[in-house]
């Protein structure tokens, strides 16, 4: 997986209409959120911050977890944090989603969670931000999700959705694991 490091800087690309970051040594990354999705400062050039850079490391353990290939790993954790720092705030579309039994009270940054559309599609979700009884999620798949009969979904596409769609987390970050090793 790639090393942030302080010289990556986020800027928006007027050409391509894209929010970009500038990994250096001559490499940028495309984010995939929509610009009509984007918070004002994202149209800003801005340092690759401390919190961005952590927020990416702990993605490491549970992406390693899915079935993606190192590049796509790093491809939705770099999506992850740039949809936490720069999507704007949405209404959610549950519709699309089945209800779960066995919910999580209260979903935190990273829980990968399972969801399943009307059509009986089902995969793996990114929890991305918690807004109360909401929560926005990024897809954790790379083939295309069906949420209905002529609607779909790509790789690393961002929705939000009530928290009763929500699995259980098929995969937890560190902060979520317990903190203390038993000796004895």
């Amino acid at each position: 997986m790639l090393k942030p490091n302080d010289a990556w800087r986020w800027y928006f690309d007027n050409t391509s209409n894209s929010l970009m970051l500038d990994l250096g040594d001559d490499m940028v990354f495309r984010v995939a959120v929509n610009a009509k999705h984007l918070i004002p400062d994202a149209f800003s050039s801005s340092p690759f911050s401390v919190e961005d850079a952590s927020l990416f490391q702990r993605l490491t353990e549970p992406l390693s977890n899915l079935s993606l290939s190192g590049p796509r790993q790093a491809e939705l954790a770099l999506n992850a944090v740039a949809a936490y720092r720069f999507h704007k705030p949405v209404l959610p579309k549950s519709w699309f989603f089945e209800p779960q039994q066995d919910t999580i009270a209260t979903p935190e940054w990273g829980q990968i969670v399972e969801l399943t559309s009307q059509t009986g599609d089902r995969a793996p979700f990114i929890i991305i931000e918690n807004a109360g009884s909401a929560s926005l999620c990024m897809l954790a798949r790379e083939a295309d999700f069906e949420l209905s009969a002529n609607k779909k979904m790509a790789f690393c596409g961002a929705i939000k959705v009530m928290n009763d769609r929500l699995s259980q987390p098929i995969c937890q970050t560190n902060s979520q694991k317990g903190r203390f090793a038993l000796v004895g």
